[in-house]
Parts: C-alpha cells; structure tokens; sequence
C-alpha cells in the first residue's frame, strides 16, 4: 500500500497544479481595475491642471486661433470609430471566430493610427507656427493632457499588435480571451478619456 504512487495528487486537471493558473488569471482583471483608477487619477489631476492654466496665453494664440473643429472632428470619430470596431472583435471572438476577429482588431489598429498621425501632425504644426509647450500655461497644459492621451493610445496600440500576434499563435484560448478582454477595457476607457479631452479642451473652447 505504501508503493501505490498517489496520481490523484500530482496528475490531472484537479491536482494542485491547475490551482495556481486559476487564481492567476483571476487576479488579472482586478490588478487592471487597480491600474485603471490609478490612470482616472492622473487624468483627473492633468484636466484639473488644464482647468487653472487653460486661459493663461501669456499675449499668445488662444484656442479660437489654433484649433480648426473639422480636424478635429475627424480625429474625435477615427477613436470612436475603433472603439466600435474592437466592440465588433469581442463579438466575433466570443463566438470562436478567429480570422474575423483578428480582421477587426486590424481594422481598430489602422483607426488607431489614424488618430495618432493626426495628433502628430497637429503638435508639429503648433510647433511649426510658435505654439509650442513653452509658448503659455495654456499651451504647457494642452500638450501635457493631450500628449499624455496620445501616449495611452500608442501604448494600446503596441498591445493590440502583440495580442493579434497570440491570437494568431494560439489562438482563442482562455488566456488570449482575457487579455482580449482586458485590452477591450482599457481600449474603452481611452475612448472616454478623449470624449472628455474633446468636450472640455476643444469643444467649449470653440462654441
């Protein structure tokens, strides 16, 4: 009795070494949530930042001579537009469709980078023309919050590539469908972080 090897213990999908994946996996999405109020707090303080330095322009260009609402407008629709998109991937993953789900998260990459090279272009023409960060208060505090966001969204992006990347590799395994869901959260946020950039950095500027 005491040579019968105890399989029950070692072996199987109920022996102690399917525990630890277990609680690793649902430890993520709450490590996340952590991170996430982390970012709403340095959100917050950067808008608040925007909110005291906002109508310093120091006898330089104010929003009304910078801003051009149809460019602007575009930009806001491109993230908008990818947050539906990787909506529709959620979608098609969770009914075990692969190569659709990975076309739609290309898709909501190239919106991505739609955004971001018009971010871009929009910092290097206020450069260009002497609006830069060091211009005013209020041009520090723009391109601090709307840099900031930029940085979030290529962050993001970087993370869509790499997360196609194990799709492709392994496929819609529970793992990949977390990280899928987790990105989704972030992708989200971002998207409602913006709404936010464009209703209170753009929008009323220019009503």
């Amino acid at each position: 009795m005491l040579d019968t090897p105890l399989t029950g213990v070692v072996e199987g999908p109920a022996g102690p070494d399917a525990h630890p994946d277990h609680h690793h996996e649902s430890a993520t999405p709450i490590g996340f949530w952590i991170y996430l109020m982390s970012d709403c707090i340095i959100f917050a303080t950067l808008f608040a930042t925007y909110a005291v330095l906002g109508y310093n322009y120091a006898g330089g260009p104010a929003p009304h001579d910078l801003f051009e609402p149809g460019f602007v407008a575009i930009e806001t629709a491109l993230l908008l537009f990818s947050s539906i998109t990787f909506g529709v991937a959620m979608l098609k993953a969770e009914g075990g469709n692969l190569n659709a789900t990975t076309l739609w998260l290309v898709i909501t990459g190239i919106f991505g980078l739609g955004f971001i090279g018009m971010e871009i272009y929009e910092f290097r023409h206020l450069i260009h023309i002497g609006a830069g960060p060091e211009r005013s208060g209020f041009l520090s505090a723009f391109f601090l919050l709307v840099g900031t966001h930029g940085l979030h969204v290529t962050g993001g992006l970087i993370w869509l590539v790499t997360l196609i990347v194990q799709l492709r590799l392994r496929g819609l395994i529970p793992a990949n469908m977390q990280r899928l869901s987790t990105l989704s959260m972030f992708w989200h946020f971002l998207d409602l972080v913006w709404i936010g950039v464009f209703s209170f950095v753009y929008l009323v500027r220019l009503i």
